[in-house]
């Protein structure tokens, strides 16, 4: 129960933030259902590819055709050629920075998942000692007198 006034003001506010912690969390916890749920990811890339393989097949038919016709007429087929070859290469980057964008994404949603377990204590990867500059010196004659 509040004994003063300033702790009546703050409960509205308390209540605010706790009732906008759990939108929030509820908000995650539905971009997290429906992160697994994301399918076709994998036909995406092999479309791309079928796109790109076909720009260069076409491209390399061109080039052919436009070396056996008319040098009047090879012109327009070489800037078509041309095109598909940027076609394909449209389709590759595409597919790079779909790949790219979801490993970016990854990465933030590890980031943020490290910062909300931050409250742990952090965990030991290595182990270390730490030497004055002799030391080391003994150490690593030591090692190379043991090794000859």
């Amino acid at each position: 129960m509040p004994t003063s006034e300033s702790e009546t003001d703050s409960l509205p506010a308390i209540n605010e933030t706790r009732s906008a912690l759990v939108a929030i969390d509820e908000t995650i916890d539905k971009i997290d259902s429906a992160l697994p749920a994301v399918r076709g990811l994998e036909a995406s890339d092999t479309e791309m590819d079928e796109l790109a393989d076909k720009a260069q097949k076409t491209f390399d038919d061109l080039m052919d055709l436009g070396f056996n016709v008319d040098s009047r007429f090879a012109s327009e087929i070489f800037a078509v050629a041309g095109t598909m070859l940027g076609h394909a290469l449209t389709a590759k980057t595409a597919k790079m920075n779909k790949k790219l964008k979801m490993i970016e994404l990854q990465m933030k949603k590890m980031k943020l998942d490290n910062d909300l377990a931050g409250s742990e204590e952090p965990k030991e990867t290595a182990q270390g000692q730490v030497l004055n500059r002799n030391d080391l010196l003994e150490r690593l004659l030591s090692q190379q007198k043991q090794n000859k």
